[in-house]
């Protein structure tokens, strides 16, 4: 591995304290993939052998339908670690994984990172907490879905997302439209219509994929209530 990724993997939380030798192994043992957009990374049942951590580009994991129907239910950044659940259950994927924009990916392979994690059990207590946070995302998602109406949950979408870049009036959107309407449950018409009634309120102004939080306090409310302040 070289150097630069070396690097993107000391600042991956999941490695975060291990001494440049400690981080040479886990290194030693991780295949660098490239993956062009919309290729895919694995499908639904394919063997778990290992996991992922995204060091450029962006990877949506969803679920298909028996009718074809696309939902996403996570869409990963740089940094992020998915398919990391084989690890410890040593089954199948659970769901699909692709590349949105081409993307360069570090893959551990399972027996060989095992291995190493007995050497370093307090890597496997940080991915159990990479996991946690997995599942509380979840059942905040199946919240979203089942107890909110569209206009609320691209707010609360919007706001968790200018948190997560470090950003308080103003977010980037790193998916099409179309795929943010997928992970919020919806259609794309459905969100366009959201996009234009949430700027009608001079809630948010839209400029391509930037976005801007004119009223984050009517945001929040309306990501809790339904209703903006």
């Amino acid at each position: 591995m070289d150097k630069a990724s070396l690097q993107v993997m000391a600042c991956i939380p999941l490695f975060g304290g291990l001494s440049p030798a400690e981080l040479a192994q886990f290194g030693g043992i991780a295949v660098e993939r490239g993956f062009g957009k919309n290729e895919w990374v694995f499908a639904e049942g394919d063997d778990g052998d290992g996991f992922y951590v995204i060091l450029s580009g962006t990877v949506k994991v969803f679920k298909l339908s028996a009718d074809g129907k696309e939902h996403i239910l996570h869409i990963f950044p740089p940094g992020q670690v998915f398919g990391e659940v084989p690890v410890f259950a040593g089954e199948h994927f659970p769901a699909n994984a692709q590349a949105v924009v081409p993307s360069r990916l570090l893959f551990f392979p399972r027996a060989a990172f095992v291995a190493l994690l007995e050497k370093h059990p307090a890597l496997a207590l940080k991915l159990l907490a990479d996991l946690s946070l997995k599942l509380r995302q979840f059942a905040a998602q199946i919240e979203n879905l089942s107890l909110k109406e569209v206009p609320a949950r691209l707010a609360t979408y919007l706001l968790v997302l200018a948190e997560s870049q470090g950003q308080r009036d103003q977010v980037t959107l790193a998916i099409s439209k179309g795929q943010l309407a997928s992970l919020l449950g919806t259609i794309p018409e459905t969100l366009s219509r959201m996009f234009a009634k949430l700027s009608g309120q001079n809630l948010i102004e839209v400029e391509g994929r930037t976005i801007r939080l004119l009223d984050v306090p009517a945001l929040q409310a309306l990501a809790e209530t339904g209703k903006p302040a």
